[in-house]
């Protein structure tokens, strides 16, 4: 990415997280999920993705539980609704093919906001979705944000398992 947040792909994975912007923490620091109030990795791992819990400047090991992290608009905010419905307009095609180009079973959108504004659905429920984008099957997650605490961790972890379940079963 050019704000200084780079994706982490590879071609076939099981999910890719769909972050809807990069935090300001994150992209100073250059990772992923790097703000201290952030409970992406934690729940990852207590969701059985990762064997163990992942540090912001080791996200590139995620890419070995055959999971990727991009986000839908590079620029970075203090808060996800500073962003623009035009900024998530002018980055759907783009983010489309890329995920046509990678080609995960999964794309996981952190949040509702994004795939609302790239789908045009106004509503949008949680977890499997039946359209598919860029080809993966869609699955809509809570946003993991600090700023989100409307789930807690157990609701969180739940939530995560199902695509985990669904993604790559019960064995990785």
């Amino acid at each position: 990415m050019s704000e200084g947040l780079e994706d982490i792909l590879a071609e076939r994975l099981a999910v890719v997280f769909c972050g809807i912007n990069p935090g300001m923490t994150a992209a100073a620091q250059g990772h992923h999920f790097a703000g201290h109030n952030n409970r992406f990795w934690r729940t990852l791992h207590l969701a059985g993705f990762t064997l163990q819990e992942i540090r912001p400047e080791n996200d590139r090991t995620i890419l070995q539980y055959h999971c990727g992290l991009t986000a839908v608009v590079e620029r970075p905010t203090a808060r996800a609704d500073q962003l623009s419905h035009s900024e998530f307009i002018a980055a759907a095609a783009n983010f489309e093919q890329k995920i046509a180009r990678y080609a995960p079973r999964y794309v996981a959108f952190l949040g509702k906001a994004a795939y609302s504004a790239l789908s045009g659905q106004r509503e949008v429920a949680w977890g499997l979705q039946s359209k598919t984008f860029g080809n993966a099957v869609v699955w809509v997650l809570p946003n993991l944000s600090g700023r989100n605490r409307a789930f807690s961790l157990e609701q969180l972890v739940d939530a995560y398992r199902q695509l985990r379940l669904a993604a790559v079963g019960v064995d990785q």
